[in-house]
Order: C-alpha cells, then structure tokens, then sequence
C-alpha cells in the first residue's frame, strides 16, 4: 500500500511547489515595492533607477533601452494591433477614387491574418515585459538589501564573467528558447487562434476579412449536417490514424526485435554481411524508397504484372478477393491499408535493429546467469529479462514513435497521392480519404482547399491526441523506480 501511494504524492508535491513558486514570486514583488527605498519604489516608473542608485550604470541604462523598447512597440504598433483584435478588422479592401492625384489606389485596409499574428505577439510581449518589470522591481530590492548588509554588489564585468563561467548554462540556453518562442509558440498560437474564425477560401486575406466565429468550427468537426461531413470524416479517419499509429509502431518495434535476434544468433553466419545490407536500406531517402513503392505496387505495376504471370491474380479474382484483373494495392481501401502497413515495416525495420542490437548487447550479463543457474529455458529468459529490459530502454522511443506515426505524412501522402481515390461521397465532401491520416486530410485541406479554419481545428484535436497520449504513457513509464530492477 505505501508503494501504490508515492506516485500520486510526487504528482501533488510538484504541482503544490508550482503554484508555491508562483506564490512566492508575488509576494517577493509586493515586499519589494512595500519595503524598498525610494529608488526601488522609483524603479516601478523608471526601471533602471535602482541600478544606478548603486551605480551599476551599465545594467541601468540596458534595461531603460529595454522598458523604452518595450512601451514603444506597445504604444506605437502593438496597442493598434491589439484593438483590432476583438473585430480581426473592419475595413475592407477596395479601390477608392483620390481627388487629390486624379486616380483611383487602394484604401487603407485591414489584414486580418495580421492583426491576429500581432495581435497575438503584442499580447505575449505586454505579458512578458509585466513579468520582467515584477522581476526587476524583486531583482533591485535584493542589491538593496545587499549593499544594506554591506555585501559585495555586482558590477556589469562580474555578470558577465557570471553569464561566461557559473551562469553559462543561461547564456547557452538564451538563443535556443528565444528560437522556441519565435518559431514554435507564436506560430502555435496563431494555430490554435484561427480555429475560431472563418478562414478559408471565401475569407482570404489582404483581399477579404476574416472574423471570430467562436466554437463553430468545433461543432462542425464533432457534428453532420446535410452541407458538411467533416463529423463522419473526423471519426472515420480518426479510427484509422489510432489504429495506423498502434501497427506502425509496434510491428517495427517487434519486427526490429527479431530480426536483430536472428542476426545475433550463434546459429546465423555472416553478421556483418546481414546487418550491412539492412543498413543500407537506412541509406536510401525514405521518398525515394515509398516512391519507387508506389510504382511498383501500382494496377499495372512490376508486382501485378508478376502475380498476374504466376495466376495468383486470376486465383484470388476467383474466389471472390478482387474484382478487378488486378490487385488493388494502393487502390482499394482496405488492400491500401494492408499494404501501406507492410511497406512500412520495411521501411521502419532496419532502423529498429539497429536500436535493439545496441540494446541487446548492453543487458547485464548477470541477470541472465543467474536465470540460467535457476533453470530457465531462452523462452523464459527472453519473456522475463530480455524483453523488460527493452521496454525499460526502449519506452520512450516508443511513446516518441507513436506520436511520430500519428504524424507519419510521408508515407501515407508519398505512397496515395494522385494514386488513391476515395468512392466515399461523405469523405469526398470534406476532401478526404479512407486512407488518410489526421495530418495528411489537414493538408489537404489547407494547400488543395485552403480550409484554414477547419484545419486548425483538425491541428489542435492532432495536439491533444499527442499530448494525452505521452503524458500517459511517460507517467506509466517513471513509476514505481522501475530502473531499479536493472541495477
């Protein structure tokens, strides 16, 4: 009973020293403002004053360069932003006559798409600059009290030789999170923001507006109606990502497993030879392999032509397999399916074996004696050591690589595209197929339809999948201390 109650106190533990941080950082900035000097409490107004009250003029006049950049991009471009933001703009772009040159220009419009993107890096920036005013007020309180206690204050050479030796894992983290911030949250901001707005074709910006339309996006996804589909296409389609992504991941997985077993066999002869040859199926660009894949298992591709010359053809089109003087490979749902599952196993195979070998070759030898000595046969010591010892390395490439497959673009996309062809009129409607993922029907909808609206909403039901998913999953793989048992 006390092991089955740890996991839950952790999770309590971390969550109360969260909201503690959180806590504690308020009440930092409310002593500071209630118990600083006055060029602490000046500080509020001018963000360098405590710094130059104890003449550190250098870090002083850096951060009054960056409160005047901050209040300028604010006032000047970011507050306009920002009040468009509850309409996404109201004037639309037309041509206007102009007394003044005789001649018809463009009026002064709104872009909605901007207004949202800075909108959106306007709010970031006001919260961020809050954040960073609270901690300056905290930060100048403390050479405050510093210089009180008569200990030495900081001069701008000693936070720099700090940020070069004792902080340098600071200066090193600096550029990689701001990328993050410029590249991966923006960007996902305005994702998620624009599955509550009409997007789409017949709201294209700069020639027209879009608007927030609320949940409506959502409603359409989870619902049918007799003009859109999208709620039968989202389940359907939704099925067989969770189920593509469960196949693709754990027959790669397993099938990596065996075959390094058989390589590493003392009954297998040339290794080297075996492991080279799957290796160099690594080498060849993956959109070449699934290229050359889709010819080759196209209707009137090298496969059927061979299985036609053998009868296999003809045997399955009489008893009642196929109806065509073909197979279907990539041209009926459900052989399409089949045969993207395969093609992917070999695909994903040589890649796992070498994995596995890496890990097969690192389980304590120990262990394995030891069962041995006891009297357990291979099938035991591979059911009890072997493969706990995989799923205990392993796990977290697991939960990386199912999350990996519900995204798998190339090989869906590569292997149908212009080949596949749905006859499902209410996945048509919705422009999608049987052999879709989540991800290749939201590109879809985006380049061949220019359905933003609904391929955000399709985006962020991806994220939460994800999200859920490892979440769960990594929570499964890090209790109970499991690496103890490998020790």
């Amino acid at each position: 009973m006390a092991d089955m109650t740890m996991v839950p106190e952790k999770k309590e533990n971390k969550a109360a020293a969260f909201f503690g941080a959180i806590g504690n950082f308020f009440r930092s900035f409310g002593l500071a403002v209630a118990d600083g000097d006055w060029a602490v409490k000046l500080s509020l107004v001018l963000c360098g004053a405590g710094y130059f009250r104890r003449k550190q003029i250098v870090r002083g006049i850096l951060v009054m360069l960056l409160e005047i950049g901050a209040i300028a991009y604010t006032v000047f471009i970011g507050a306009g932003y920002i009040a468009k933001l509850p309409t996404l703009g109201t004037v639309q772009q037309e041509m206007v006559y102009n007394p003044d040159t005789m001649q018809n220009e463009m009026n002064n419009y709104d872009n909605s798409l901007l207004i949202l993107l800075f909108g959106a890096i306007s709010i970031v920036t006001v919260i961020v600059s809050i954040i960073l005013w609270m901690a300056n007020e905290i930060t100048v309180y403390h050479i405050q009290k510093d210089a009180e206690a008569g200990k030495h204050v900081n001069t701008f050479r000693n936070d720099l030789h700090d940020l070069i030796n004792k902080k340098f894992h600071i200066t090193l983290l600096f550029f990689p999170i701001l990328g993050i911030i410029i590249f991966n949250i923006f960007p996902l901001i305005v994702m998620v923001a624009v599955g509550f707005t009409n997007y789409d074709r017949k709201h294209m910006p700069p020639a027209y507006l879009f608007n927030w339309v609320g949940l409506a996006n959502f409603k359409a996804l989870f619902g049918d109606s007799l003009t859109m589909s999208f709620g039968y296409s989202f389940r359907k389609i939704l099925i067989w990502t969770l189920i593509w992504a469960v196949l693709a991941t754990f027959t790669t997985y397993f099938g990596g497993i065996l075959l390094s077993l058989l390589i590493n066999s003392k009954y297998t002869h040339f290794k080297k030879m075996w492991r080279t040859l799957f290796v160099i199926t690594i080498a060849i660009p993956q959109f070449v392999t699934l290229l050359m894949m889709r010819s080759f298992y196209g209707d009137t591709g090298i496969v059927n032509t061979f299985l036609e010359k053998i009868g296999l053809v003809g045997f399955l089109k009489n008893i009642g397999l196929i109806s065509t003087n073909y197979i279907p490979f990539l041209t009926s749902p459900g052989w399409a399916k089949v045969t993207i599952v395969f093609i992917n196993i070999w695909v994903g195979v040589p890649y796992l074996m070498l994995i596995t070998t890496g890990v097969l070759m690192n389980i304590p030898q120990d262990l394995v004696e030891s069962a041995e000595i006891d009297g357990a046969n291979k099938r035991q010591i591979f059911r009890h050591i072997t493969m706990p010892y995989m799923l205990f390395i392993t796990g977290p490439y697991l939960v990386t690589q199912f999350t990996a497959n519900v995204n798998n673009f190339n090989v869906i996309y590569l292997l149908t595209n212009n080949v596949y062809t749905t006859t499902d009129q209410k996945l048509a409607a919705s422009s999608g197929q049987e052999v879709d993922l989540l991800v290749t029907w939201l590109f879809r909808l985006t380049s061949d339809k220019y359905n933003y609206k609904m391929a955000s909403v399709i985006g962020i039901m991806v994220f939460l999948i994800c999200a859920v998913f490892t979440l769960i999953a990594f929570n499964f793989l890090i209790k109970d201390d499991r690496e103890e048992m490998f020790r």
